[in-house]
């Protein structure tokens, strides 16, 4: 089976007036037709800005390195031209921040049905129709009506659930969401969800969820992949990871999650620590300083990631003791 989606090798480097910032070091995966990938860790870890390289969006002071063949083609070094013609259409990203992905200075209307008209040469009329079918899927009430109206006249839950929207116009073959449940009520979050799920279902759509929300992981991935200090940490499916964390970052992560059965009035663990300087990464590990299994080996030797079969894979010379 051809993968959707495979990156080998990537990097990505910042250009800042204090130097070099390694985001991303050598992070390879697969994602194929049907699946669904969580991607967790930390805010600064890395996560976003592996699948902003993958789409082309970097910033100015960005540069990266190795590849990201999407069905077969390096998008890397793909002419712009041509990556035009995939974004939106094939391969789409629902972002973070709804406020500034929307432009303030055009309708809904015109933002949603624009997309139709360039990738899938719909009339203006047909377009419509299909976009405000679109938004009543993603809850938003009167659609019809509301279409018509600006960015700035929509809850920040309203234009995060426009983004889902616009993002599913074109059903894409890789769909990557970040945090895209964020600015949502649990009951509007649940309707999402069932909608990717349908949408997985139906087109056998690729996703990849970037998260921090290890219950949406759990509700909705097939697989885990942890990132930490630009790295990964581990991978697997989700019952690997949940029910048999082989790092200890992983382990930590999970233990920090309030559990239904847990004992009343105990308190949430929290990892110690920050996590590092992506500007000065450490020479060893990049979990170190805050792991309750490290040794001199650890400070000094970066660990390999291991290949434990199944997809199963831990960058840790202590595995054994994070479970």
């Amino acid at each position: 089976m051809t993968a959707v989606l495979d990156v080998r090798n990537l990097e990505t480097r910042f250009s800042t007036p204090d130097g070099m910032v390694s985001a991303v070091n050598t992070i390879s995966f697969t994602l194929n037709a049907g699946e669904t990938l969580g991607v967790v860790g930390e805010s600064g870890s890395g996560k976003t800005q592996v699948f902003m390289s993958v789409m082309g969006l970097l910033a100015r002071n960005g540069h990266c390195t190795g590849e990201a063949l999407f069905q077969g083609d390096n998008l890397l070094t793909m002419p712009k031209k041509k990556l035009n013609t995939i974004r939106g259409s094939r391969m789409a990203m629902i972002f973070q921040d709804p406020m500034t992905s929307l432009n303030p200075y055009l309708s809904v209307a015109r933002q949603m049905t624009e997309v139709l008209v360039e990738h899938k040469g719909m009339t203006t009329h047909d377009a419509r129709r299909h976009a405000i079918t679109m938004l009543d899927r993603v809850g938003i009430p009167e659609a019809a009506r509301r279409i018509d109206m600006y960015p700035h006249e929509f809850s920040g839950g309203m234009r995060q659930r426009v983004m889902i929207a616009m993002s599913l116009l074109c059903s894409p073959e890789l769909l990557i969401a970040d945090e895209p449940t964020t600015a949502l009520d649990v009951t509007v979050q649940a309707q999402i969800l069932d909608l990717l799920n349908d949408l997985k279902r139906d087109f056998n759509t690729a996703i990849v969820m970037i998260t921090h929300d290890l219950g949406v992981v759990a509700g909705l991935c097939d697989r885990v992949m942890v990132m930490y200090g630009g790295r990964v940490a581990e991978t697997g499916s989700v019952k690997d990871i949940f029910y048999a964390p082989r790092h200890p970052y992983t382990k930590g992560l999970l233990q920090s999650m309030p559990r239904l059965d847990g004992d009343a009035g105990s308190s949430l663990y929290a990892i110690p620590g920050q996590p590092p300087n992506l500007q000065n990464l450490p020479k060893g590990c990049a979990f170190h300083d805050r792991c309750a299994v490290r040794s001199d080996r650890c400070r000094d030797i970066p660990p390999a990631l291991l290949d434990y079969g199944n997809g199963r894979m831990a960058a840790c010379h202590h595995e054994e003791a994070a479970r």
